[in-house]
């Protein structure tokens, strides 16, 4: 039995499994029309369905796979828009590390988590409170996400001919849209709401200004140094059971 002066992790409240599957799959579907957009101009820019299809698969990042297909529709070369969404994927790596003693994974599943760490998942796990619920919702929205990211790849480029230009449809505009939802409740003072608004407006400017990938780290890192400088900024509290 556990001593009475220890302290224990609340319960997760009655539903809560449901709700976080209902919530992974609206992003999934947001996602998911997105990708659409993505194979259609991934086979406008010169790859073919199956190529598309793989990185969907294996790249699995959604920005990061834009500014390679935009870089190669710009007739960039191959090795400028591999280096521009290597750049626009680092910021999966930031998200690990911040999950990594969240999601407490061993093994190979190391790499399946690594895989699925991504904006969406990584906003859905961090804007929940109990370890438990923030893991199951970084599974749920990564597997859902993953799931209808490649298949909307896939029906997207097999119908780029029949669905003209993406970006006149709006569907460039669906992915921002549902991470901006995941963002809002994270959002808990006039500093966070200011820091948020602040770097939208930042990388509006720098956008065109610097080369893909440049932007998004810039703003990364500049947030970064003023939300840590902010009056009466915390450091955000550990799972229970992880050590400080």
């Amino acid at each position: 039995m556990a001593d009475r002066g220890e302290r224990q992790p609340a319960p997760a409240p009655a539903g809560w499994t449901s709700g976080v599957v209902r919530d992974a799959l609206g992003v999934g579907l947001a996602t998911g029309a997105y990708g659409v957009s993505f194979g259609a101009l991934a086979v406008a820019a010169g790859l073919s369905a199956g190529q598309a299809v793989a990185l969907s698969a294996l790249m699995f990042t959604g920005a990061s796979q834009f500014a390679l297909v935009g870089v190669l529709g710009a007739g960039g070369s191959a090795l400028g828009a591999a280096a521009t969404a290597t750049l626009l994927g680092t910021r999966n790596g930031l998200y690990g590390l911040r999950l990594a003693s969240l999601l407490h994974v061993r093994g190979p599943l190391r790499l399946l988590a690594a895989h699925l760490t991504i904006d969406e998942s990584a906003a859905m796990a961090l804007g929940r409170r109990d370890p438990g619920t923030a893991r199951w919702a970084f599974w749920a929205t990564g597997v859902a996400v993953f799931a209808f990211w490649n298949a909307a790849t896939l029906a997207g480029a097999l119908g780029a001919d029949a669905l003209g230009d993406p970006t006149a449809l709006g569907l460039d505009a669906a992915a921002p849209a549902a991470f901006v939802a995941l963002l809002l409740p994270l959002l808990r003072g006039r500093g966070d709401v200011g820091l948020a608004l602040g770097a939208g407006a930042l990388a509006l400017v720098l956008t065109s200004l610097l080369p893909g990938g440049l932007p998004v780290l810039g703003v990364g890192a500049v947030a970064l140094v003023v939300g840590l400088c902010l009056p009466g900024r915390r450091r955000p509290p550990l799972p229970e059971g992880t050590a400080r």
